[in-house]
């Protein structure tokens, strides 16, 4: 379980010579940081903003969401890749595709989730960048810059993770998601 993990041995385990865990994990732990600034934000800035409190709730939710998808990611890309090396070649090749394909296509469910967190917190930041106390502005905008990345990422392994073709809704979602991301982004 990597979210057990001490921070360095989590950076250990991810520069491991092993495919998992991968990217999705240490978006997943970014996202989670970036979650965990926003709500320190709020939490300073309640003389000033009497919605701090609540913001501040928004932003440990969906940090303990991130931090549940580190694992998450790890466990489903590790079945994929299982699934792949075990393909059963003496199978039918449409039963062992569609197989292959249902582990596949499970693996790019947490990115999924982790694209609909970030552009979230993203959002979450754009409603809170003008109301936050002026000293932790920027670590507002820095926290909306993580996740926009993290939905960015997350784009790129929701596809890799298809095969996906350009019109697959999985992927037009995430497109639909890394465009709002951006656009919060930009309004700080």
């Amino acid at each position: 379980m990597l979210t057990g993990l001490p921070l360095p041995a989590l950076l250990e385990e991810l520069a491991a010579p092993h495919e998992v865990p991968g990217a999705g994990s240490a978006l997943a732990a970014a996202l989670a940081t970036a979650a965990a600034v926003v709500q320190m934000a709020a939490r300073v800035s309640p003389s000033s903003w009497p919605d701090a409190a609540g913001v501040a709730a928004q932003a440990e939710s969906l940090r303990d969401r991130a931090v549940q998808l580190v694992d998450e990611d790890a466990d489903a890309y590790r079945r994929a890749l299982e699934a792949r090396a075990a393909a059963d070649q003496t199978a039918r090749p449409e039963q062992r595709d569609w197989t292959l394909g249902q582990v596949t296509a499970a693996a790019a469910e947490p990115p999924l989730a982790l694209a609909r967190l970030a552009a979230d917190l993203a959002e979450l930041c754009g409603a809170a960048g003008a109301r936050v106390e002026p000293r932790v502005h920027a670590d507002v905008a820095a926290a909306a810059a993580l996740a926009t990345a993290v939905t960015r990422g997350s784009r790129a392994l929701v596809a890799a993770n298809l095969t996906a073709l350009p019109d697959d809704a999985r992927v037009e979602e995430v497109d639909r998601l890394v465009a709002a991301a951006e656009a919060a982004t930009r309004s700080l």
